[in-house]
C-alpha cells in the first residue's frame, strides 16, 4: 500500500499513522524525519538540504521531492509506504506527482482525516501536559488526577490562538491538494471524530476498496 496521509492539525494523524504502518507493515515516512536522516547520512541531497537549513532557509521543494524518491527506493518500501507531512501545498503535490510518475511509482490512496475546525479547537485548546511524567490530559475528554492538576502545563502551541493560526494555514496552503487528489480518484475521506479505534476501522474499510498497484 502506497499512501499519503493528510488532514488538519489536531485531526489525529499521528495516532493513525502509527496504527496504519503497523497494520500494513510499511514504513512511516515523515518529511521532517526524512530530512534529518538524509542530512545525518551525508547524502548529496542531505548536504544540499543542510546548506539551506544552516542559513535558516526553507529547503526547496525539488530537494525534498528528490529525498522522497530516494527514500521510497529503499528496500523497506518494497511493500509500500506512508508519506506524512508532504506534500503541504498544491504545487508540491503536482511536482511530487510528476516525480513519482518518472520514477514509475503509483500511489494507491490519499487518506484525508476530516474533523471540523470547532472540534479541533476544543481538542487542542483543552490539552494539558504533565512536565514530570510526560502524560497528556484533556480537561474535558481525559481529566487529570487531582494530585497532578497544579503542575500541568498549557503549551503555547495548544492555545486557541495558535491552533487557529495553524488551521488557517492548513486551509490556505494544504487544503487545495484535496481536489487535486480527488480528481485522480485517489482520495479517501474518513470521519476523524470518535475513538482512535473507530477512526482506524473507518480508514481500514475505506482502503479495502483500493486496487493496489503492482
Amino acid at each position: 500500500m502506497r499512501m499519503i496521509l493528510i488532514g488538519p492539525p489536531g485531526a489525529g494523524k499521528g495516532t493513525q499513522a502509527q496504527n496504519l504502518v503497523t497494520t500494513f507493515g510499511i514504513p512511516h515516512i515523515s518529511s521532517g524525519d526524512m530530512l534529518r536522516e538524509a542530512v545525518a547520512a551525508g547524502t548529496e541531497l542531505g548536504k544540499t538540504a543542510a546548506d539551506f537549513m544552516k542559513r535558516g532557509a526553507l529547503v526547496p521543494d525539488d530537494v525534498v521531492i528528490g529525498m522522497v524518491i530516494e527514500r521510497i527506493g529503499k528496500p523497506d518500501c518494497a511493500r509500500g509506504f506512508m508519506l506524512d507531512g508532504f506534500p503541504r501545498t498544491r504545487p508540491q503535490a503536482e511536482a511530487l506527482d510528476e516525480a513519482l510518475t518518472r520514477a514509475g511509482v503509483a500511489l494507491d490512496a490519499v487518506v484525508l482525516i476530516e474533523v471540523a475546525d470547532e472540534l479541533i479547537l476544543e481538542r487542542v485548546s483543552g490539552r494539558r501536559s504533565d512536565p514530570v511524567t510526560g502524560a497528556i490530559y484533556h480537561i474535558k475528554y481525559k481529566p487529570p488526577p487531582a494530585d497532578v492538576v497544579d503542575r500541568l502545563v498549557h503549551r503555547a502551541d495548544d492555545t486557541a490562538v495558535a491552533c487557529t493560526e495553524r488551521l488557517d494555514k492548513y486551509h490556505r496552503d494544504t487544503a487545495p491538494i484535496i481536489p487535486f487528489y480527488a480528481a485522480r480518484g485517489l482520495l479517501k475521506r474518513v470521519d476523524g471524530v470518535g475513538a482512535p479505534e473507530e477512526v482506524l476501522m473507518r480508514i481500514s474499510a475505506a482502503l479495502q476498496t483500493v486496487q493496489v498497484a503492482s
